[in-house]
């Protein structure tokens, strides 16, 4: 079996909701780290066999396979094909798995894996039946009763295992505090620096350069968080509010990977290699549960425990997710999301999960450190895990 490398690893800034991104195509911006990944590794042309790109609202500007189309956009030619996946809010993570799967068993030896979501031009959702079409077609199917009987929100399903776990409205603040504060020391240390590409696009009819993150922080201090108001509870009934929770905005992510043979033969130095990967179904109900199973069994599947770790990314979908997290699987805090999480710079669904290995594969090499666990919770009951190793 081969060896599957990350050889390379860069993302767009994210653009807010209505932002900087505001005019830019889904394609266009899906194109960008394509772009930069070619400049980088000096990439000549056929030496990409296949595109593998997650994205979680596949329609209007983001339809006719936005796989295939980023690739010809960043100038790869029609040669390099492409596949477009949805596993909701680990589709990123997801191509990247299976990127890596398709190099360990010999099938490919160069992919480019990553995910794209517009969440401006293309908006959640406008993809998919609505939850109550969804229990009126099965309402009749006594097996699928037999699993659960309502469908709830994301934010529903965050509230109900902060309730689980006893997990009160400061703790969900401070998480979301420790977030926004480790993002803007890590940009101010330079630490994105070698992962974020700038972007130049067009807005209202004007150049302009995006540098950084752009997610709104509402809060940065436990006492702005505290006079948030709630967003999926009335007052009093809940824990989460715009700011400790994830932001909705643009942004595209991708990973270069190649066979250990591969990555000799073009001279490149890997910056990683993937270890192991997980994926888990859970209950659709408290749906976001999924990070915690997935990181247990990828830990069984490789005989490492939570203490062989150095660094994890957990996607903060909401705050209550890390929370609940942090008690089952007993790992420390100082060790996740040590450069802020999408609490601070926002969760573009396709992209996230590779912009997640993006940043530990750049952490583990800026650090010297040798482990590192990404794990995303997945709406409507799904988890998803990867362990990689600093090469």
């Amino acid at each position: 079996m081969s060896e599957a490398v990350i050889v390379d690893a860069v993302r767009t800034p994210f653009g807010k909701y209505d932002g900087s991104f505001a005019d830019t195509h889904p394609q266009d911006l899906a194109a960008k780290p394509i772009e930069a990944l070619r400049d980088r590794n000096e990439l000549i042309h056929g030496t990409i066999e296949d595109v593998i790109y997650g994205c979680v609202t596949p329609i209007g500007e983001q339809g006719l396979n936005i796989a295939r189309l980023a690739p010809m956009v960043a100038g790869l030619g029609d040669i390099v094909p492409g596949v477009q996946l949805n596993r909701m809010c680990g589709s990123g993570q997801q191509a990247a798995n299976f990127a890596a799967a398709n190099i360990m068993a010999d099938q490919h030896d160069v992919l480019i894996a990553g995910g794209i979501e517009h969440m401006t031009r293309v908006p959640m959702g406008s993809d998919g039946n609505s939850q109550e079409g969804i229990l009126d077609r099965h309402a009749v199917t006594d097996t699928y009763l037999e699993h659960f009987d309502e469908i709830v929100d994301q934010g529903e399903g965050a509230e109900r295992i902060a309730e689980e776990y006893g997990i009160s409205r400061e703790q969900v603040d401070k998480i979301a505090v420790d977030s926004q504060q480790r993002w803007k020391n890590a940009w101010d240390d330079g630490r994105y620096d070698d992962q974020l590409i700038p972007v130049e696009t067009e807005l209202d009819g004007e150049r302009v350069v995006v540098e950084q993150d752009e997610h709104p922080r509402p809060g940065t201090d436990l006492d702005s968080l505290s006079e948030l108001p709630l967003s999926f509870r009335d007052e009093g009934d809940g824990v989460h509010h715009a700011g400790n929770s994830s932001g909705i905005v643009d942004g595209s992510s991708a990973l270069l990977l190649a066979s250990r043979k591969a990555a000799n033969e073009h001279s490149w130095e890997p910056m990683a290699r993937i270890v192991a990967t997980e994926v888990v179904g859970v209950d659709p109900v408290t749906m976001l549960k999924g990070p915690i199973p997935a990181t247990e069994q990828v830990l069984e599947k490789t005989d490492m425990s939570v203490d062989d770790i150095d660094l994890f990314e957990v996607n903060e979908a909401f705050a209550s997710v890390i929370g609940a997290w942090l008690e089952e699987t007993g790992a420390s805090w100082e060790k996740v999301n040590v450069n802020g999480g999408a609490i601070a710079h926002g969760h573009p669904l396709g992209a996230t999960g590779a912009m997640l290995l993006t940043k530990l594969a750049h952490e583990l090499q800026r650090t010297g450190q040798d482990y590192a666990l990404c794990t995303m919770c997945i709406g409507f009951g799904q988890g998803i895990a990867t362990i990689i190793e600093r090469i």
